[in-house]
This record gives structure tokens, C-alpha cells and sequence, in this order.
């Protein structure tokens, strides 16, 4: 039986793939809940200290199963969206730097699904699509969240509205794609870059992520406590003590993620 969510670690980097081309990556219940629990998994363990979430076939997601709406009841769909959320919360609350490799179309909730991860490196010729007024319906995944947080509620408003693709160029211009890469490269170049991410100071970068997010909540006051407890606490790690020691030997840090 064909798996809808391949999973792969190398070299410290566990690496998620959506897999059901046929229907473009749409989500069903068992890609979603493995992705739980594949983080679940990761959270726990040391030798994994980066994450790749991209998609088999043509493209990213397309996030919903179109196929399928008009068929699921009111308490199918409240269920189906608390999986959902479980997976978008899951991205962003492990401690390990999550990287949204997008090719071909990023869709609806599957949009959503790479707005959640912390860096999202995207092949040239990708599209980005809020198109859930198309179909008479409003944002699910967290969309609603992530993206006025980045662009702004007037341009979030817009994209949700219009619902028509957004070229890769302009999701870069506005800060919500970080890396453009030529499509021939995009496998190539999200591996480098999650290998370099695995090599880093994995503890400092889970409190960098954790204080990051929490700073649209969170007032400057509760920012800089929160800072001046975590960093008390890092400068007593084993990548702290490297990263001196680097430093001082003129050397490139070896992390332990510890």
C-alpha cells in the first residue's frame, strides 16, 4: 500500500515528503498524523537537529482534498481541521529549525502548511495560492495567523479575497519566501542549507525560534526578561563553551546540539 507521507534521515536531517502526486499532495489523515508524529519522534531525538518538509510529484500541496468536499460532514470536517492543527502546532513548536521546500504549487491550507515552518526556500517557477474563496470558504492551518503577520492585513486581506496564484518573485519581495532557486536546483540547495542548519547550535536556535514567535504576543518588557533568563541558561551548554573556544582558536565551531 503506498505510504502518503514518505520519511527519510540523513546526515542529521530528517527529511518529510508529502506523497500523493496524483491529487497534487491534498492532505488526508494519515499524511498529516504522521507528520505528528514523525516530529513527535524528533523533538526526542538528538541526532536529528534539522527538518525538510517538501512534496513528491508537481508540486508542494495543494493543501484541501478538492475530490472530496461536499461529501464530509460538519463533524468530519471539525475533526479533520483538529488534525490539522495539531500538525501546523507540532511545526511550530519542536525545537529544531523546519524548512519548507516548495516546488510547483503551494495552495489553501498547503500554503498555510509552509507558511508554519520556520524558512521556506522555494524553486523560481513556484506559485503560492490562498484559494479558499474560490470554493466559498475561509482560511484553515493558520493562515489567518501566520500571513498578516509577515505581509500586513491589507495585503493578506487581498490574497485571500482575489484567491489567484502569487508568483515566487513577489512572496520573496514581501519576506514570506526566503530563497529563490532555480527549479533543476531546489533538491540540491534545500539539502545544503538544512546540513548547514544541522550543523549549528542546535539549543540556541529552538530559544531563538521560541522567542521569535513569541514576540507578536508578547510585550518588549516579557522579551527581555525572557532573554536575560534563556541566556543565563545557554552560556552553561556545550555549544556555548565550543563556540569560545572556535572562536578563540580562529577554528569553525564544531556543535554538539548540546
Amino acid at each position: 500500500m503506498k505510504t502518503s507521507l514518505l520519511i527519510e534521515t540523513t546526515d542529521r536531517v530528517l527529511t518529510l515528503t508529502l506523497n500523493r502526486p496524483d491529487s497534487l499532495n491534498s492532505f488526508d489523515e494519515s499524511m498529516l498524523t504522521g507528520i505528528v508524529e514523525a516530529l513527535q519522534q524528533a523533538e526526542h531525538n538528538e541526532e536529528i537537529r534539522a527538518i525538510v518538509i517538501r512534496g513528491a510529484g508537481r508540486a508542494f500541496s495543494a493543501g484541501g482534498d478538492v475530490k472530496t468536499m461536499g461529501s464530509a460532514t460538519s463533524t468530519e470536517i471539525y475533526e479533520h481541521i483538529g488534525i490539522l492543527n495539531t500538525c501546523i502546532k507540532a511545526i511550530k513548536e519542536i525545537d529544531k529549525p523546519v524548512i519548507a521546500s516548495v516546488h510547483g504549487f503551494a495552495a489553501g491550507a498547503g500554503f498555510n502548511l509552509a507558511l508554519s515552518c520556520d524558512l521556506i526556500i522555494a524553486s523560481e517557477d513556484s506559485q503560492f495560492a490562498l484559494s479558499f474563496s474560490k470554493v466559498g470558504l475561509i482560511s484553515d492551518g493558520g493562515g489567518s495567523y501566520f500571513l498578516p503577520r509577515i505581509i500586513g492585513p491589507h495585503l493578506a486581506k487581498e490574497f485571500f479575497f482575489s484567491a489567484e496564484p502569487v508568483a515566487v518573485r513577489r512572496m520573496y519581495d514581501l519576506g514570506v519566501v526566503n530563497r529563490i532557486v532555480p527549479s533543476e536546483r531546489l533538491e540540491e540547495e534545500t539539502t545544503v542549507w538544512a546540513q548547514e542548519l544541522a550543523l549549528g547550535p542546535s539549543k540556541a536556535y529552538g530559544m531563538m525560534k521560541k522567542m521569535i514567535d513569541r514576540s507578536f504576543t508578547t510585550s518588549l518588557d516579557e522579551i527581555l526578561e525572557q532573554e536575560r533568563i534563556t541566556q543565563t541558561m545557554m552560556i552553561s551548554t556545550e555549544d556555548h563553551a565550543e563556540g569560545v573556544s572556535a572562536f578563540k582558536e580562529k577554528r569553525r565551531p564544531s556543535f554538539s546540539g548540546k
